[in-house]
């Protein structure tokens, strides 16, 4: 699957994205460009003055799918955006400029009944020049340093938003520093383990295969090279990192020295939720937006 087709399928959803502390210009300029290429509503919740003085920046109209909510406080944008996704008044919460554990903290909360029971994780995906198709990576933004269990979820998390796609057996590898398990280095351990949990029906919706170095991963020839056989090797969809640093390197590196483009968002809850970091182009968040529509 090809990253613009998943960008393709979310233009057409008719659906209504909550957007908390909305007055931000990226956010702004991302929901602008959406409301022309997509048929997406949006909520904004947040000082009214300034959204729509960035409304009016970017010559865009108050429409039908446009409602503005005035908020007097930060406290206020993420208690009424969030409680607008609970009770079904939108199918997709995203995130302006409050920090995010503010938000998450709020999402997860008993009373609104968007918890799965599954650790949330960040599922990134790429359209990357070099590879022959999209590539996703988990978790680059959420988890500091899974346990096996987290993993488990962090992979489960990422077969339901693939099978929401279209996918039906993604390639998932486990990444690591070497292919090889080495009992020093729990990563290693972790994936064998994670792997045979594949083999016997443990976790299912994917081929799981691991430990990967990552040129292994995603490069046939080097797989081959190393004498590793693998239908995963050279040829992932899905790629599983060790621990945030590895992931947040991996993702920084794709999209400032590979010029890949990206979309991401966080996956778990019984909504998605658009996170997108502060330093990510309006480019980035436009496609978070219609990522996260093409999974519903």
């Amino acid at each position: 699957m090809q990253f613009h087709d998943i960008l393709t399928t979310g233009k057409s959803v008719q659906k209504v994205i909550s957007v908390c502390q909305a007055a931000d210009s990226d956010v702004i300029k991302a929901v602008c460009k959406a409301l022309v290429e997509t048929k997406a509503a949006f909520r904004l919740y947040g000082d009214e003055t300034v959204i729509r003085a960035l409304l009016e920046q970017e010559q865009q109209d108050i429409t039908d799918r446009l409602d503005i909510r005035h908020t007097l406080s930060e406290q206020q944008s993420v208690e009424r955006s969030v409680r607008s996704v609970a009770r079904g008044e939108a199918q997709v919460l995203m995130k302006g400029l409050v920090a995010t554990p503010v938000i998450l903290k709020e999402v997860l909360k008993k009373d609104y009944q968007l918890a799965t029971g599954r650790k949330l994780s960040h599922l990134a995906f790429f359209n990357v020049p070099t590879y022959h198709k999209m590539l996703m990576v988990t978790d680059a933004g959420m988890n500091i340093s899974p346990t096996l269990d987290e993993k488990v979820d962090i992979i489960n998390n990422a077969l339901i938003i693939a099978a929401k796609l279209g996918y039906q057996e993604p390639k998932v590898a486990l990444i690591s520093a070497i292919e090889l398990i080495n009992p020093k280095m729990q990563s290693t351990i972790d994936a064998a383990l994670i792997t045979q949990m594949g083999h016997r029906k443990q976790i299912k919706g994917g081929i799981i295969d691991g430990p990967f170095a990552l040129d292994n991963a995603i490069n046939k020839d080097a797989a081959l090279h190393k004498g590793i056989e693998s239908t995963v090797a050279g040829d992932a969809d899905i790629l599983i990192m060790p621990q945030i640093e590895a992931g947040n390197v991996l993702y920084k590196s794709l999209t400032y020295l590979a010029g890949a483009e990206v979309a991401s968002m966080v996956v778990g809850a019984k909504v998605p939720i658009i996170l997108s970091s502060r330093a990510d182009k309006f480019s980035d968040k436009y496609n978070s937006i219609v990522l996260a529509l093409s999974t519903l």
